[in-house]
């Protein structure tokens, strides 16, 4: 593990991608391996992820179970600044830190992304969430220009290479995760896929496939479960065990430091 926390942010300026929900999976994940994770929710209106850290924690007292788990924190009336000072003390003995951002234009969401060890950017497998990553021609669906967000990741990441060794800091691994590719028509998919092949080229991200749109994320909402709790979850189903492989999947291709990325969930049965 590097000196300082790995930090680990989630970021689109578009709603309904997918982000809490693959936030919580990777610090249960991260838990599950023994990490120690920090976890900081920016949207304080919907505070999803810290609702389900709490849900968590009500079942685990309920059920008198102990589960891995992580202490999630609401950034709520602070600045750049503030927040700093807040993740600085909330996570001095953490491995990593993980910050869930709003599906919105918003100060400190831009500003985590641009400190980001590993930022995670969830999109749907549409033209209508890659425009936050670029534009492409209407007829040929060749990228045309970058977004002002590309850009601003790019500027970041050029920064960040000037600074790593002087601030024993990685480079910035930017990773777009498909989400819910099996909902997009072949035809549409190929050409997502063909334009985030060459815009991966220019900016420099990686491309990880996804989670599926599956009812089970929703339904475990409550209870604060994840599909990474087995034993917890009573009889699963074929798509509810396609979903872990899944999540497994997208585990190993963020590629986060430490041993046993690759084992941090548990195995489908």
């Amino acid at each position: 593990m590097t000196a300082q926390p790995h930090r680990i942010v989630f970021a689109n300026e578009k709603g309904g991608t997918g982000k809490s929900t693959t936030a919580v999976h990777v610090a249960v994940a991260l838990a599950y391996r023994g990490a120690r994770v920090a976890a900081f929710d920016l949207d304080h209106r919907q505070r999803t992820m810290c609702r389900y850290f709490e849900n968590r924690a009500e079942t685990m007292k309920r059920r008198r179970i102990d589960l891995p788990t992580v202490e999630c924190h609401v950034v709520e009336g602070l600045d750049a600044e503030g927040m700093e000072a807040l993740i600085a003390r909330e996570s001095q003995q953490a491995d990593f830190i993980l910050v869930d951002t709003p599906g919105r234009d918003d100060p400190l969401a831009r500003h985590s992304a641009t400190t980001s060890d590993t930022l995670v950017t969830p999109m749907n497998d549409s033209f209508v969430d890659f425009d936050l990553i670029g534009q492409v021609e209407s007829e040929t669906f060749k990228v045309r220009k970058l977004s002002f967000y590309a850009e601003l990741i790019w500027e970041a990441r050029l920064k960040r290479s000037r600074t790593t060794i002087e601030q024993n800091r990685t480079q910035m691994d930017w990773v777009v995760v498909r989400n819910r590719t099996g909902y997009t028509e072949a035809r549409n998919m190929a050409r997502i896929e063909k334009a985030l092949t060459e815009m991966s080229k220019r900016v420099g991200f990686r491309v990880a496939k996804g989670l599926s749109e599956r009812v089970i994320y929703r339904e475990l909402f409550p209870s604060g479960l994840t599909l990474l709790d087995k034993g917890h979850l009573g009889d699963l189903g074929t798509s509810h065990l396609v979903a872990r492989q899944e999540l497994r999947g997208l585990i190993a291709n963020l590629r986060l430091p430490g041993p046993g990325s690759e084992d941090a969930v548990p195995a489908a049965r």
